[in-house]
């Protein structure tokens, strides 16, 4: 009876990571469909950290790779910042594991951002702009014309309500751009991907997964607690980041204060009726936005 039990469960869980795997891919394939993130004779960098996301978009390129339209490369890069007990063979075994052309690149801006930065405080967005640079400056050595992140669906909601709640603006983070230097196209083509997905994603596939807290606990950041308050609005209201995430590509400029966005000064009653009029004032439930972003959960 055991037996059939522990076999009833092998089929139970090899179904749904089959189905988790199969939504995953298409999430990703249509992130990249609809914002044209890898074309013909592409170069792909993937910045690989360790963590549960740059590897889940690393297994996920690979296997799309196999299968796409268009033929594209792709190079892994990791940036070992020389943070105390890093395990500096974790990423090149398993890279070397599953034949992929990668790049450590060694800088120690960990002892940079510590001498810079006072006790006490969080060392994320320093450290995050020294990244950056290096990371431009490797993806112009290796002719990569594309730099892949591994940014999830998550991350994108979260820093559009961090920049609403203290920074004063609505900005997210887009799921294509240029690169501060201007010389290379970004990308996140997980952009549509749920980070619980991700998670059992990594399970499944026991990725070697390396701890993010080897610069010392960043609980405090107030990225984690809007983080926190997402994930808890998440569970009490199913669905709700997908449609945060589907405002943030349905943008009515009329309805917002931006004066450089809209002619606000030359608004005047004309006595026709307007599709885009008051309607932000209308009672009862909302009308769903148009279907331009569609993301998959089954």
């Amino acid at each position: 009876m055991n037996d059939l039990s522990d076999a009833a469960r092998a089929r139970k869980a090899a179904f749904e990571a089959n189905k988790l795997g199969k939504r995953l891919h298409r999430q990703v394939g249509q992130a990249i469909a609809d914002y044209s993130m890898i074309e013909a004779g592409d170069k792909v960098m993937v910045c690989l950290s360790g963590g549960k996301d740059s590897y889940a978009l690393l297994d996920i390129l690979l296997s799309l790779r196999r299968r796409a339209p268009v033929r594209f490369d792709i190079v892994a890069v990791n940036l070992d910042q020389k943070q105390p007990g890093f395990p500096a063979q974790v990423l090149p075994d398993y890279l070397r594991s599953r034949g992929v052309p990668f790049r450590i690149e060694e800088q120690d801006t960990y002892s940079i951002v510590k001498k810079l930065i006072p006790e006490g405080q969080t060392m994320c967005s320093l450290c995050s702009r020294l990244r950056r640079g290096i990371l431009y400056r490797v993806a112009g050595e290796l002719g990569a014309t594309k730099i892949a992140l591994g940014h999830h669906r998550d991350d994108m909601v979260v820093t559009l309500l961090m920049n609403m709640f203290f920074g004063g603006r609505l900005k997210g983070m887009p799921p294509k751009l240029f690169s501060d230097d201007g010389r290379h196209v970004v990308i996140r083509p997980l952009a549509y991907v749920a980070e619980t997905d991700l998670e059992r994603w990594a399970e499944h596939r026991q990725f070697p997964i390396i701890p993010c807290t080897l610069c010392g606990s960043q609980d405090d950041l107030q990225r984690v607690q809007v983080k926190a308050m997402l994930r808890e609005w998440e569970r009490k209201y199913p669905g709700r980041s997908d449609n945060m995430l589907r405002a943030m590509a349905h943008v009515v400029p009329s309805h917002l204060m931006d004066k450089r966005l809209y002619p606000f000064a030359g608004v005047r009653a004309t006595g026709t009726p307007d599709a885009d009029g008051d309607k932000a004032f209308d009672a009862g439930p909302c009308e769903p936005p148009p279907a331009t972003i569609t993301l998959h959960r089954a």
